[in-house]
This record gives structure tokens, sequence and C-alpha cells, in this order.
């Protein structure tokens, strides 16, 4: 798979870099020592952290201010990394889905990115492209229906929009016969070697939970 980054996203972010994980995997419906991480994770930041101070975490805040440079709200289309933790901040327990996405949900709260994702099989085409959203186009957010990305970061295939820092879409999403993924790092940062770090994150907990040899990772901006 290709990644492009636009000039759109360039105008907003000049230093923007992300990682593209790939990998074979097992799905499975639930992950009891996987779990015990993301809850650990909870507790460390209720120990640490604030819903006001989690907006400081360099990708957190990074996220937000591309989103104001884009014409979004980012209190009201909250980054996931953001709206994850704040969920933990709050006691809640996060959602669980399956193995696979409740390891992207750790990944992302463990280093403050969102990250998207996917099942690479149901992508059409071999190229991404991250560009903004614009008024009017479609988009089916993941559980949340039609959503309006006008101003938001968008992923789109050659079909339109998969992924948001908000929401995934539906037509993409991970399911438990899922065997290929594909998971997209967003470092509004700038941050490089965090981002690096995420990735081969990802790639140990792939290793741990999902029978998989972890795949591989590769750069872009």
């Amino acid at each position: 798979m290709e990644v492009v980054v636009t000039d759109d996203i360039e105008k907003v972010c000049p230093g923007f870099v992300g990682a593209c994980v790939e990998a074979k995997v097992t799905n499975s419906q639930y992950c009891k020592p996987l779990w015990d991480e993301i809850e650990s994770m909870g507790d460390h930041y209720r120990e640490t952290l604030t819903t006001e101070s989690l907006k400081d975490l360099p990708g957190i805040a990074a996220t937000r201010r591309v989103y104001r440079a884009c014409g979004k709200d980012p209190s009201r289309y909250r980054p996931a990394s953001e709206a994850l933790i704040r969920r933990q901040l709050k006691g809640k327990a996060l959602y669980q889905i399956d193995t696979l996405v409740d390891l992207i949900n750790l990944a992302s709260i463990a280093f403050g990115y969102s990250i998207g994702g996917f099942d690479a099989d149901k992508f059409v085409g071999d190229r991404l492209t991250l560009g903004v959203g614009r008024e009017g186009e479609p988009y089916e957010g993941i559980g949340r229906g039609m959503i309006n990305i006008a101003g938001l970061p968008v992923y789109r295939d050659r079909q339109g929009g998969v992924g948001t820092p908000t929401s995934d879409n539906e037509r993409t999403k991970i399911q438990l016969d899922t065997t290929h993924l594909l998971v997209l790092i967003n470092g509004y940062d700038g941050n490089e070697l965090r981002v690096r770090e995420n990735a081969e994150y990802i790639q140990t907990l792939l290793r741990k939970y999902c029978d998989s040899d972890g795949g591989s990772y590769f750069i872009y901006r």
C-alpha cells in the first residue's frame, strides 16, 4: 500500500509524519491479558492526568491544533486518542470490541496518537491519500452513522474516505474474520522517533496477542 500526504495537510501541518503497519493476523473476540494491559494504562493515567491536562499530551495537542487549522472544533469532534483517555479518566471502561480493535485502542492511549485500524482487504485500490474532508462528502463512521467530515483530516482510497482521527469508516472496519491488518499512525506533532516507537509497540502487541510475526511498517510524510 502507498500512502500519499496532500498539500492540504502540508499547509496545516508541515511537519506531519505517519507510519503504516501492515501484518497478517488472527483476530479473536476477547483477550484477557490484553485487557489487563489496558486497565493498567487506565490506572496510570488516573494517577497522572486530568481531563484538562490530557489535552497537553504532544500527540493530542498537535491533532487538536490541526483540527482548528482545518476549521473543525476538536471539543465537538474529539480525536479518538483523547476520547479514549478521557473515558478512562472518568472511570468508565473502554468499549470491548475484539482483540485487534482493542489492541489498536491500547496503542493509541499509550502514545496519544489517533490511530486508524483497517481490514486491508476491503480497500479499493493500492493507494491511500491523506487530505481534508469536504462539505457534503459522504462518510459513515463506525457506530456513528453518517457524520460530517468537512474540515477533518481524512484518508481516502479510490472509492472515498476510510479514516479520520475521530472515526474510521464502516466500509473498511476490522471484523472477527479480518486476517490482513493495516494500521495508520498520525503524528501531527512531527515526532518521527515517537511515531516509530508507536509502530514497533503495535508490532509487539500483534506478536503477543494476534498470532502474528508483527508484519512490517514504513514512515511517510
